[in-house]
Parts: structure tokens; sequence; C-alpha cells
């Protein structure tokens, strides 16, 4: 009776740690994505109308709640709106309401996260799509800040200058095969 009761003590336990590890993992990943949401982010942003009266700068961000990488980039931008809240609007909007279909359209947002740099006069100077480094971010915030130009990297064409154009060196495309 003793070692069944033993083998019952020690399943016991098992499964006990399992309980306590589970709701540990669980608590854990529910505090670490709890930190900053995208919802907390968008309820702290400045509205679109004041931005455009206030005469700052702004960052204005197309996002989705569903976005992962809209999500996974909100503890980043909640550092960066701490360090540049006073000198650069924050501007939120969600590409699911239908009140932005028409900034959706003039700012030709057709991925997200899609981030619009507009000066105090509400003229957009340059985007960036996709996950974006926090270093690019700062940088540009910084420039966007303090009226100097932004080094927008990644996102845009790189060079003004046409496929066929004299200056770069001929090279054959790689559909055509030769």
């Amino acid at each position: 009776m003793s070692e069944s009761w033993t083998k019952r003590l020690r399943n016991g336990l098992i499964a006990l740690a399992a309980v306590v590890l589970a709701t540990g993992l669980f608590l854990a990943n529910q505090n670490r994505h709890a930190t900053v949401s995208l919802e907390a982010l968008a309820q702290r942003a400045v509205p679109l109308e004041e931005a455009q009266a206030n005469a700052k700068p702004s960052l204005v961000e197309f996002y989705a709640d569903w976005c992962t990488t809209c999500r996974s980039m909100a503890p980043v931008l909640a550092n960066l709106k701490d360090e540049f809240a006073q000198q650069v609007n924050f501007v939120m909007l969600n590409v699911d309401n239908p009140k932005w279909l028409p900034e959706l359209s003039r700012y030709r947002v057709n991925g997200i996260p899609h981030f619009l740099f507009l000066d105090r006069e509400g003229t957009a100077l340059g985007s960036a799509i996709g996950e974006q480094p926090e270093s690019v971010l700062r940088a540009n915030l910084l420039a966007l800040a303090t009226g100097a130009p932004l080094q927008l990297t990644g996102s845009g064409p790189v060079s003004e200058l046409e496929r066929n154009s004299p200056l770069l060196p001929h090279q054959p495309d790689p559909r055509s095969h030769g």
C-alpha cells in the first residue's frame, strides 16, 4: 500500500508542478504583452484634427489591431512617444475604421504599419512601411522635430534615377535570361 501511495504522491506533485509552471508562464506572457498595447497607444494618441491645428510636426501611424507587426512595435513607439511627445504629435489611424479612407487613399497606404512623417504645415515629408528599427525611427523623429532632412531607410524608392538612366551601368534583366 505504501508503494501505491508513494506513486500517487509523486504523480500528484508532478501534476501540481506542471500546473504552477503553466500558470507562471501564462502570467509572464500576459504581463509582457500587457505593458504596452495598441489600444493604449491609440487612446493616448493625438487626434488627427488636433495635430493638423497645433503647428507641431507629426508621426502618423496607420495600423490595425490584428497586425502582429504593429503590436510588436507598440513598445518601441511608446518609448519614442515618451521621448518626443513635447516636439512631435503621435497620431494613430486604424485602417479598419472607414473614417480614415480619405487619408488611406491620399497617402497611398497599402501596407501596415505605415509611418507617415508630416511637417508643421501638414505636408508629407516621407513614409516608412513595415517594421522599423527603433534607431531609424528615433533619427527620423529627431530630424522631424528639428527640421532636418529625414533619413528614411527601407521604404520607397532608394534612388530617383530610372532603370534606363545612362548613369547606371547596363545590367540585363534577370528575367530576360541574358
